[in-house]
């Protein structure tokens, strides 16, 4: 089976740095800088930023449609589906919108675990963690590496997709990786096996090396 990564995989942006840059109020960097000094987790840096998030319902999905996700990711789920793989998108971003973004992509049905966002009133929002784990070692929001482990307790070998730091702990633990951007060099220096990808089209062709499609037999 193959476990994503969301954002700046699927998306060709990180959705919550992007909500934040718009309508994020003062203090948002300074939770950023803490995360990036390893002075809090990630899990308690995004609830402190989704906290400082002031926009209403209507400029949330206005936002949300101008997102775009890599042109060949629906190609891939459709691949993928032909193999008999069931794809679940895993994140430490936003179950809102990436439910949203994947709808208006026709892409709705794919399986979704991450942080879950609620609205507290007209311009206000919470993050709340079901998928978080005490012994998650980043403190994430979604524990990548509690999740692949589910599906190894179910004898099921994990292709893994993503491409950064969320990535990193989780991406020793796959099958295999696919990687774009930082996850490449993380991957290469220790040696797990892993291919680099660019896009979506990238990881179709190597769809097609590790699980050939079955050919019809006369």
């Amino acid at each position: 089976m193959i476990q994503c990564d969301f954002d700046g995989t699927i998306s060709q942006v990180d959705v919550i740095d992007s909500l934040l840059e718009r309508f994020g109020r003062p203090g948002w960097q300074e939770l950023e800088d803490d995360w990036e000094a390893g002075r809090i987790g990630s899990r308690d840096c995004m609830q402190g930023q989704v906290a400082l998030l002031d926009m209403s319902q209507e400029e949330f999905h206005a936002h949300l449609d101008g997102i775009a996700i890599d042109p060949g990711f629906r190609a891939f789920v459709e691949a993928a589906g032909e193999r008999g793989l069931l794809i679940q998108v895993i994140s430490d971003g936003l179950d809102y919108a990436i439910r949203y973004i994947l709808r208006r992509h026709g892409l709705g049905g794919l399986p979704v675990q991450a942080n879950y966002l609620t609205q507290t009133g007209e311009r206000s929002w919470e993050l709340a963690s079901p998928f978080a784990s005490p012994h998650c070692l980043r403190d994430s929001g979604t524990c990548k590496c509690e999740r692949l482990a589910l599906q190894h307790q179910r004898q099921q070998r994990v292709l893994f997709i993503g491409d950064s730091t969320s990535d990193f702990c989780v991406s020793g633990r796959a099958d295999f990786v696919l990687a774009k951007y930082k996850l490449i060099d993380h991957c290469r220096q220790r040696g797990y096996p892993f291919a680099p990808i660019s896009t979506f089209n990238d990881a179709l062709s190597w769809l097609d090396e590790l699980v050939p499609q079955e050919q019809p037999s006369r």
